[in-house]
């Protein structure tokens, strides 16, 4: 069974047009809407875990970052091509 998390992010993206990014707390409000800033940690862990394994990127700014090494403010986005 996948993270509800990790469905989330994707079924996200998937609506979005090619190169386009969300925000982190869009999935956490969908996820659980009556304490969404609650699962905000939980939603950047997932997106750093995935990014490590090159099936999303996290930027910040607009420019992909450092997913262990970023603060802040932060989109998420699909890579420009898949990981081989």
């Amino acid at each position: 069974m996948s993270d509800p998390i990790e469905t989330e992010i994707f079924d996200l993206l998937a609506k979005r047009d090619p190169g386009k990014s969300i925000c982190p707390s869009e999935v956490a409000k969908i996820i659980a809407p009556d304490r969404w800033q609650r699962e905000m940690g939980k939603v950047r862990a997932v997106a750093t875990g995935l990014a490590r394994q090159g099936r999303l990127v996290i930027t910040k700014k607009g420019k992909p970052v450092n997913p262990e090494a970023f603060k802040g403010v932060i989109r998420l986005m699909l890579p420009e091509s898949p990981p081989k």
